[in-house]
């Protein structure tokens, strides 16, 4: 269904060339859902707006690749045409909605907005359609809360709109940028379960972007991770977890906090084994592999070369040049 090849975003900023999202391709499939995981600064959110093209220009530019959904590229469309394809074949529930949501507008009138602009019939067609979404992402008494603002609702209730606005037309790809981080844990449980029910029900493919490795674990068909603006590794979800081959998602799991297993009722004794140091600055990136300088396994060549982006194993793909010894680590 939608297919990303190649794809370059590079900002232009006094500080240099900042290659934002360098060379990411991937594929998303009818009812899949991807996830696309790393720290903050390593492109995920960048890659999203991208694909949305609703980045500023200047600073950021798509300077090369293409965005191909059901074989028509994005990425050569006008500005016109690229507002027909937003909302209705393509949507995003973006990571923040009260600062997503419009302040001055009710709730119905910004899901009954992107009703209209895509031409979902009369004024009473497009209410019906309003209320319609409301309950179908579980907002009570949807008749008074189409005529509140954004500021009555709770953060929940603030996301569940989000949702609403971004299923309205039904679109073929819903690409959903940290929807749970502002949640506390009962209404994140919530709000997945929700977006997993209406995808089911809707057959809506989704990209799902995220730091919560749990939340990838919970939900996720396909995962792809992300470093420094590259992709460093991408398998399906349960072999990624069961075998990750890039030091940098092996190191994103073992900083999850885990339930202690008691062993003649004591728990074993340990701290979370934190990656040292930090997400190089994109315009000042090392030579070789970004993420050498934070690497247990570096040696010269990760210093000197660039890894290639290979099949390891069936389906799964890395970037690095001691993959093996991870095989081995995880096979033992």
């Amino acid at each position: 269904m939608l297919e990303v090849h190649n794809l370059q975003t590079y900002f232009y900023t006094r500080a240099g060339l900042v290659k934002a999202v360098d060379g990411v391709s991937f594929s998303l499939w009818s009812g899949e859902t991807l996830a696309i995981v790393g720290e903050s600064g390593c492109g995920k959110s960048v890659t999203a707006l991208s694909l949305m093209r609703l980045l500023a220009d200047p600073p950021g530019r798509i300077v090369g690749g293409a965005v191909r959904l059901d074989g028509r590229d994005l990425l050569g469309l006008n500005a016109a045409a690229m507002r027909q394809v937003r909302g209705k074949d393509v949507s995003m529930v973006f990571q923040e909605p009260m600062t997503s949501l419009n302040p001055v507008m009710t709730i119905g009138r910004q899901i009954g907005e992107a009703l209209m602009l895509h031409g979902a019939g009369s004024r009473e067609g497009v209410r019906d359609r309003t209320l319609e979404m409301l309950r179908l992402v579980g907002i009570p008494e949807p008749a008074q809360r189409v005529r509140e603002y954004p500021h009555q609702l709770s953060g929940g209730m603030r996301q569940r709109a989000m949702i609403a606005i971004a299923l309205a037309c039904n679109p073929k790809v819903l690409i959903a940028d940290e929807p749970t981080s502002a949640l506390d844990v009962t209404i994140q449980a919530q709000i997945l379960e929700l977006m997993a029910n209406l995808q089911r029900k809707l057959g809506t493919a989704m990209i799902l972007i995220t730091h919560d490795l749990g939340v990838v674990a919970e939900t996720a068909d396909r995962v792809i991770v992300m470093y420094a603006g590259r992709k460093v590794e991408e398998a399906a979800v349960d072999e990624l977890f069961a075998r990750p081959l890039h030091p940098y998602t092996r190191g994103l799991m073992r900083s999850i906090p885990r339930f202690a297993v008691m062993r003649n009722g004591v728990a074993p004794a340990g701290r979370l084994q934190e990656i040292p140091g930090m997400v190089p600055a994109l315009s000042a990136l090392p030579t070789g592999c970004a993420f050498a300088p934070r690497c247990a396994f570096a040696s010269d060549i990760c210093r000197r070369d660039y890894p290639r982006y290979e099949e390891k194993r069936a389906g799964h793909w890395s970037a690095c040049w001691h993959s093996d010894r991870l095989v081995g680590a995880a096979d033992g």
